[in-house]
């Protein structure tokens, strides 16, 4: 390995006490390939086979911990026991290959297509419909009593991971989805306790944390990761802003999280608005997180050199989400020195080669500007 890449090779050990190998982590995506039951299917796994050696950690794809918070067709489910099973062979394939296997939970909230939840109800903080990326349904707002029981639902999903053999759940807060539509002013217009003001939008989220938190402490034997994804900023006015994103991180790091991983598509994206400051939203989310959590910071990193750039900012690790799509080989061709042989952009025709689902393969193909294609 040429010393220079030795940085990202560095173990870490998480607050729980378990150690991760290196400070490269899969990102969670969306892969569209579970079978129509919710179970994961041969070719997620095969997916996953391909992609764990080397990373220190894989975030998988989001499992729904509710029916009626699928968010996406092809999703895997972790809303009842009978997951459990297809959970535990997620599990083992990607602890087989050397690395922590994490899943992330979510719900979709106002961001799930009628067609995927039961009588087409899509539910959210408010009745707010979504100005992007949904079907602009006007949502339902959710009563206190399914706030309720979607949190206890989440610590449902958890105590699932637990006893499917991963090593950690990822909350996911982030992308627009429920969690943060709870936080964001645009979707929450709410004037009972789940709302109104910030530190109100904050309960459900804070809710949610402490509901997963007691579903380790109350079933997990050994020690278990628990991490939180956010997103930074929303374009939506009113949305949530730098300085609304500042005092979530805040109030994070004093929850005893394994970790924060800030969702971004370009890891050197500066604030839009709520602050005055020209440095990177993730140098910023760092300074305040002030080494009480760890940080993982993402976004359009597709070589050696620029995870190297990227963790000389300070975070702890480094999440890599389409280039080990693009080169699933990315760790082990720096660890072995090979690092001029890493491919940066996908070739049509190296589905097969990279093992890739098929609904995945043409989500990508047919997605223009999403993934660096070679002409």
């Amino acid at each position: 390995m040429n010393t220079k890449y030795s940085p990202l090779f560095q173990p870490i050990d998480l607050r729980n006490g378990i150690q991760l190998s290196n400070r490269v982590v899969m990102a969670p995506m969306t892969n569209f390939s579970s079978n129509q039951d919710g179970t994961v299917s041969e070719d997620e796994l095969a997916y996953y086979r391909r992609r764990s050696n080397g990373v220190g950690m894989v975030v998988t794809a989001c499992a729904y911990v509710t029916r009626n918070g699928k968010g996406f067709p092809g999703e895997f489910a972790c809303d009842s026991d009978e997951f459990i099973p297809s959970l535990r062979s997620l599990a083992s394939t990607i602890k087989e290959q050397g690395a922590k296997a994490v899943l992330q939970i979510f719900h979709g909230g106002r961001m799930c297509p009628p067609d995927l939840v039961p009588n087409g109800r899509i539910v959210s903080a408010s009745a707010v419909p979504a100005e992007q990326g949904a079907s602009g349904q006007t949502p339902e707002a959710l009563t206190e009593d399914e706030i309720q029981s979607i949190i206890q639902d989440f610590g449902a999903a958890t105590r699932r991971a637990i006893e499917a053999g991963l090593d950690g759940v990822e909350i996911h807060g982030a992308n627009g989805y429920l969690i943060q539509q709870f936080f964001s002013p645009h979707s929450n217009r709410r004037e009972d306790s789940y709302g109104g003001s910030l530190e109100k939008r904050l309960t459900f989220p804070l809710a949610v944390v402490d509901e997963v938190k007691r579903a380790v402490a109350d079933h997990a034997s050994t020690p278990f990761i628990v991490g939180y994804r956010f997103s930074p900023e929303e374009p939506e006015t009113p949305g949530i802003t730098m300085a609304d994103t500042l005092k979530l991180v805040d109030v994070l790091a004093d929850k005893e999280l394994d970790y924060l991983h800030v969702s971004l598509n370009q890891y050197w994206a500066t604030p839009r608005r709520g602050i005055e400051d020209s440095r990177t939203r993730l140098e910023i989310i760092q300074e305040k997180a002030a080494k009480r959590v760890p940080v993982i910071g993402v976004g359009s990193i597709y070589t050696p050199d620029d995870a190297l750039k990227a963790l000389q900012t300070g975070v702890d690790m480094i999440a890599i989400g389409r280039e080990l799509i693009i080169d699933p080989d990315w760790v082990m061709k720096v660890k072995e020195g090979k690092e001029s042989e890493i491919e940066t952009k996908i070739k049509k025709d190296a589905q097969e080669r990279l093992v890739v689902p098929d609904p995945l393969w043409q989500a990508i193909i047919h997605t223009p500007g999403w993934f660096p294609m070679e002409e």
